[in-house]
């Protein structure tokens, strides 16, 4: 059987999974918003962050992870919308939330500025392991998503894409969405080779992005 390009990621073995449960059950808390590259945190553990459009069910995942229902509402109230979120997670790494792009009312100024944050962010953290891109899998790729993966393709990021509601969509329309990402991740050099299929409701999909972030 010829194996599809883009393969849904295994799930990991017992000891992976307990590696990743073991992670994500240490201490989370949110650290600070970051609105210029001089606010980082110190470069000192590693990294993964979280892009995504608006609505794309970010926050919900990272709960989801953490197994904290409250702890992202940070990204979402007034005035943190253009900030980059730090969490701590444990003393070994840092979650990062990245605002939802695809705003088409922010003004343009609001827009470039943001832009340019994302771009010096990506392309100045030496620690950030990999990007998980977040895709609604009720409609695959849109034209923003591609956006953000031709950013991390120029700063050279590793970026993994990760389908959330999972559970709203089922059979042929499944099918259908993973065949139009498997063929949008296929333009992109930094496009980490696997798919992660996840429900932040049901729950699916969590033990295996858990083990991946344990295990890079």
């Amino acid at each position: 059987m010829t194996q599809l390009p883009f393969p849904l990621a295994d799930e990991p073995d017992h000891a992976t999974t307990e590696r990743g449960r073991k992670l994500f059950a240490g201490n989370t808390d949110f650290l600070k918003g970051v609105v210029a590259m001089d606010g980082l945190p110190p470069s000192d553990r590693i990294e993964v962050c979280f892009a995504g459009r608006s609505n794309v069910g970010k926050s919900t995942l990272i709960n989801a992870l953490t197994g904290r229902k409250g702890l992202a509402r940070a990204s979402n109230t007034p005035g943190r919308t253009q900030e980059i979120n730090f969490f701590t997670l444990t003393d070994s790494h840092y979650l990062v939330d990245l605002p939802g792009y695809g705003y088409a009312e922010a003004p343009v100024a609001v827009v470039q500025q943001w832009q340019a944050l994302l771009k010096a962010y990506l392309q100045g953290r030496a620690n950030l392991r990999r990007a998980f891109v977040l895709i609604d899998a009720r409609h695959g790729v849109k034209a923003v998503d591609e956006e953000i993966m031709k950013l991390l393709d120029i700063a050279a990021v590793p970026f993994q894409a990760v389908l959330t509601k999972s559970d709203k969509v089922k059979g042929k329309d499944c099918d259908a969405s993973l065949t139009r990402t498997r063929a949008a991740l296929a333009k992109h050099p930094a496009a980490f080779p696997e798919i992660i299929l996840t429900s932040s409701e049901k729950g699916d999909g969590i033990p295996t992005l858990r083990a991946t972030i344990a295990t890079l």
